[in-house]
Order: structure tokens, then sequence, then C-alpha cells
């Protein structure tokens, strides 16, 4: 090659370098941190993707996204949103009441959106519902209606149980609070209430025998990423000890649990994605009222039902979403 050509070439190369970098820093970064897994998490993304798609984002193309999981691992949450925040990041997506509020522990600047079964406001993470103020706003399932109704559906399919068992994972900052609401959703019913503990692998064979041993006639339990991983050892604990379950999430009634009753995670992502969009087009969150999903999930499952030796209400077949058979 001749050295003027090099030359040439080389100062092409030259212009060509920046320019393909300031491409890259113009995309804008969202930051997504969740408790759980990469692959339990993995279905969802779909309806998070869509979210931003309504807001005219489309991953890997106008925005990209950073993806930190906790793997269960609650105490990783304030190193990994630190991490984001640092990135940096031009909105974070935080999924569940930890990350929220690991989340809005490191930055009151930049947009925090939300995806939550509890009560941001009874967790601080806003000032109220309509109005957010500062920096964080999202989505809320507000669990703890959604806790007295698994009560009472649970009821309706065992109406002679006298006590039920409700898990928790100890780990999770939330659990005193989600005890307590169940607590009350079970007085409310006039039943007796055995709280059991599961932080790890092994409590939760130990957590199943003493509800045996205190003669529990039900099981619901808290909405937890952990609990959420070791779904089909629960689901299979709950069958070895003929021990009926209304679970949260719709893939435990399809892993052979008995019902579940919950927000569809995969509307409540959609909105999730619609707002991480909206912030990064400069709407502020504290502008930007809580939304709650407007779509719910009742699945039943009658095989598990007929193993049990129980007979499911004709009418809430009907009103069921989905019925497994």
């Amino acid at each position: 090659m001749k050295r003027r050509t090099f030359i040439t070439l080389l100062g092409g190369a030259s212009v060509a370098w920046p320019l393909a970098a300031r491409a890259q820093q113009a995309m804008p970064v969202i930051g997504f941190l969740d408790s759980s897994s990469a692959d339990e998490y993995a279905p969802f993304l779909a309806a998070f993707r869509a979210g931003l798609g309504e807001a005219g984002f489309v991953e890997g193309h106008n925005v990209a996204v950073e993806y930190r999981w906790a793997e269960g691992h609650y105490d990783r949450l304030p190193a990994l949103a630190l991490e984001l925040v640092r990135h940096p990041v031009a909105v974070l997506v935080a999924t569940g009441i930890t990350a929220a509020r690991a989340a809005r522990a490191e930055t009151s600047t930049i947009p925090i959106v939300f995806n939550t079964g509890g009560d941001p406001v009874r967790f601080g993470l806003v000032a109220s519902l309509n109005r957010p103020g500062g920096n964080v706003t999202g989505v809320a399932s507000l669990g703890k209606v959604l806790v007295a109704k698994r009560f009472e559906l649970l009821r309706e399919l065992v109406p002679k149980a006298d006590t039920i068992a409700f898990l928790v994972n100890p780990n999770n900052a939330v659990a005193d609070l989600d005890s307590n609401d169940a607590q009350s959703a079970a007085a409310a019913l006039g039943q007796q209430l055995i709280i059991v503990k599961a932080g790890d692998e092994s409590d939760i064979d130990a957590a199943f025998a003493t509800i045996a041993r205190e003669r529990g006639g039900g099981l619901l339990q808290q909405l937890d990423p952990f609990l959420q991983s070791r779904r089909d050892q629960l689901v299979a604990l709950a069958s070895r000890y003929r021990l009926p379950a209304v679970y949260e999430r719709r893939d435990f009634a399809v892993a052979g649990g008995l019902a579940s009753y919950g927000t569809s995670l995969r509307d409540a992502l959609r909105l999730v994605g619609s707002y991480a969009g909206r912030a990064l087009k400069g709407e502020r969150p504290a502008d930007l009222p809580v939304q709650q999903p407007v779509k719910f999930e009742l699945v039943i499952n009658l095989k598990t039902a007929k193993a049990l030796g129980l007979t499911v209400p004709t009418i809430m077949q009907m009103t069921a979403d989905e019925v497994i058979e």
C-alpha cells in the first residue's frame, strides 16, 4: 500500500471512530434491577419491551438495557443498584419492593420506575399514588388486597380448614409486614394462622414438616423471588403432604399447584415499560401517577383438586381465566 493511501485511510478511520462512539453514547440506557434470575424472568421480558415499544423505544435500536439479577440474594441489591447508577443509566427499572428501595437509596435524581406487589406509600417510595413526588413512580398491585382474596379462595376450596399456613422468606425486607397482612386476612375468616419461614432450600422441607405437625389444612405463601425460584420443590411438597395451596402466580398452578390468583405480571411489566419510555422522553416521575394492573388471573388445576379429593365450586370454574384438566 502506498504511504499516501495509508495516511488517507487512517485519516478516514480517525473520523469514523469518534462518530461511532458518539452514536453509541447517544443511545439512552435503562438499568433493570431484579431480585430473581434472568432465567426466571425471561418469559416476561417481552411484555416489558412491548411497553417500551408503546413509547417508541426498541431495545438494541434506540435504547439499551443493562440487566442486573440478584439471583434471590437480597443483600446483593444495593451493590447492583449502585453499579447501575454509576454506569450511568438514564432510567432505573426496579421490580419488587426490596429492589425499588435499593434503587431509591442510591439516587434521588435518576428516574426510577418500579413494579411491586406492596403499597409504595406504605414503604416510603412515593408520597401518594396520584402524586408520587420525587424521582419514583411505577406500578403497584397492592398485595394486601390480593392476600385477602387468596385466603377467601382457599376457604371456598377447603371450607373445613380451620388452620392455614403462610410461608415467608425471612430474608425478604417485608416478611413481617406480609405476615401481618396474612394474620389479618385469616382473622377476618375466623381461621388460625401458622407462620413458617424458609430462607434457603433446606428450610423448605422443615417448613412443610412444621405445617404437618401443626395440622395445617391449607397453604399460602409470600410473593418472593426465592420462593418463586423453588416452585417445583414447593408444589411437590404440597402434593406429598396433600396440602391444598393457592399461589400468587399462574406457573405454580400449571406446575401442579391447586390454584393461583394474582395480577398478570406481563400486564404489569408492559405498564412499567411504557412508563420507562415516557421517563426517557423527559416526563417526570413526580407527574406520573402510580398505576395499578387491571388484569387479574385465576387459574384452577382440576387434576390436582381431584387428587386432593376436593370439589371445585362450579361458579369458581366458570369465572376462572384458565381451568387445567
